[in-house]
């Protein structure tokens, strides 16, 4: 089974419904840290986390915080409720929207290289994205269209300002929505179930929604930029993304597919019964195959360990086990918000007040709030939660394996993280 194949869920989901599942489908006993005043704070997240999964919150959980060399880590609830496989520290995830930083970083290292620049047009690997029309109104036929004031750029694909991502606007009135269904470009839980030629090929028929680098869109550009990465070293994506990150790092379980007897069964909780139900079992099936499109912006799986290791990267300044993989300058781009306030206020997310905490670098947001000043992270809308804390030296990840229903399925993550840098 691909993964694109995984059923619809049980019964009809509302076109509300839909659009929150499309949202979330884009974007939660162990070591104790070597800080006895955080026993407290950390003995109270566990009995949290504990509470969470006894609740009936989430099926299952594996918490990480890393910090001065040390990992807390806490373990609960299944991997599988039907066959009852426990949850284990190194259980592997579809981590969705928190793989986008790694795509990012795979790209920068093509920088890095001299293949390309930041600001240079794509179109001598991306040729679909050449010669752009650009949609005069949101609502308007497809055919209503201008010339694209410039060609996309490698930043245009990481800050997600290519024209083209989540479009938030009710199909049956928008046909650049509706178009984008139909072609099954849409972002949603359902990643892309051809090849990367096909993708892009459809994307190149569409007119772009938005000039390039005129407005933030969620999702796309990571995506694009996988494709990128992938032609322009003459090498699968995945196959780059293992020998240029995975291995340096020891990410040995990160990678687009994994093995069936450690993956976690995703669920989705059914609005009208409250019962979770499969999404995606699993065993024989989807993230446990190598897919035939490897999805930059959210196709990963990987496990709670991996990430912590990849995250210690990014707050050592692009540097492990004493190599420099990625250069300081670029890092520090990466971590600089990019969208101009101008376009934060043209560019709505979830929730409404997002922007007035949060910026985008790079394949990644930021926090711009004074209280959370320069971490970054994001989530994922299969249930993963991943942050950095540059002051506190601090790497968190949540991972469970329920999908996010709705921009209020942040409220376990926000607690966690919230325990994770408060213990500092």
């Amino acid at each position: 089974m691909r993964r694109s194949d995984i059923r619809e869920p049980a019964a009809a989901i509302s076109r509300r419904d839909g659009l929150q599942l499309g949202v979330a489908g884009l974007l939660l006993g162990g070591l104790g840290l070597p800080l006895p005043a955080e026993a407290g704070s950390l003995d109270d997240l566990r009995r949290q986390l504990d509470r969470a999964v006894a609740t009936g919150e989430v099926p299952g959980l594996v918490a990480l915080i890393g910090r001065s060399g040390e990992a807390w880590t806490h373990v609960a609830g299944l991997r599988d409720l039907e066959s009852g496989a426990p949850m284990t520290r190194d259980t592997v995830f579809a981590v969705a929207s928190i793989g986008k930083p790694v795509t990012a970083v795979s790209a920068l290292m093509m920088v890095e290289d001299g293949v390309m620049g930041l600001d240079d047009p794509v179109d001598a690997w991306l040729p679909e994205l050449a010669d752009r029309r650009v949609l005069r109104r949101l609502e308007g036929p497809l055919d209503d269209t201008v010339p694209a004031e410039r060609a996309i750029t490698l930043r245009d694909l990481l800050t997600m300002r290519m024209g083209l991502g989540f479009v938030l606007a009710d199909p049956e009135t928008t046909p650049i929505a509706a178009r984008m269904l139909e072609l099954g470009v849409a972002p949603g839980p359902r990643l892309f179930g051809a090849d990367a030629e096909e993708y892009m090929a459809r994307l190149g028929s569409l007119p772009l929604v938005h000039q390039p680098g005129a407005r933030w869109l969620y999702h796309i550009g990571l995506d694009v930029a996988g494709v990128l990465v992938a032609r322009a070293s003459g090498r699968p994506l995945g196959a780059f993304q293992r020998d240029r990150i995975f291995v340096p790092l020891g990410m040995m379980d990160t990678g687009f597919f994994g093995p069936a007897d450690r993956l976690a069964t995703a669920y989705w909780r059914n609005p009208g019964t409250d019962a979770f139900e499969v999404w995606n079992a699993a065993a024989g099936a989807s993230f446990a195959e190598p897919p035939v499109f490897e999805a930059g912006g959210g196709g990963q799986v990987s496990t709670v360990d991996d990430f912590h290791a990849f995250g210690r990267f990014l707050l050592d300044g692009g540097v492990a086990g004493g190599r420099r993989l990625l250069s300081a300058e670029l890092l520090a781009e990466m971590l600089t918000d990019q969208i101009t306030a101008e376009q934060k206020a043209a560019s709505p997310w979830f929730p409404p007040d997002f922007w007035d905490s949060h910026g985008w670098g790079l394949g990644v947001a930021l926090r711009t709030d004074p209280a959370a000043q320069g971490r970054f992270g994001w989530w994922g809308g299969f249930g993963t939660t991943f942050w950095c804390d540059p002051v506190s030296e601090t790497v968190a990840a949540l991972f469970t394996q329920r999908m996010m229903g709705g921009a209020d399925d942040t409220a376990l993550p926000e607690a966690f993280l919230a325990a994770a840098f408060g213990a500092t």
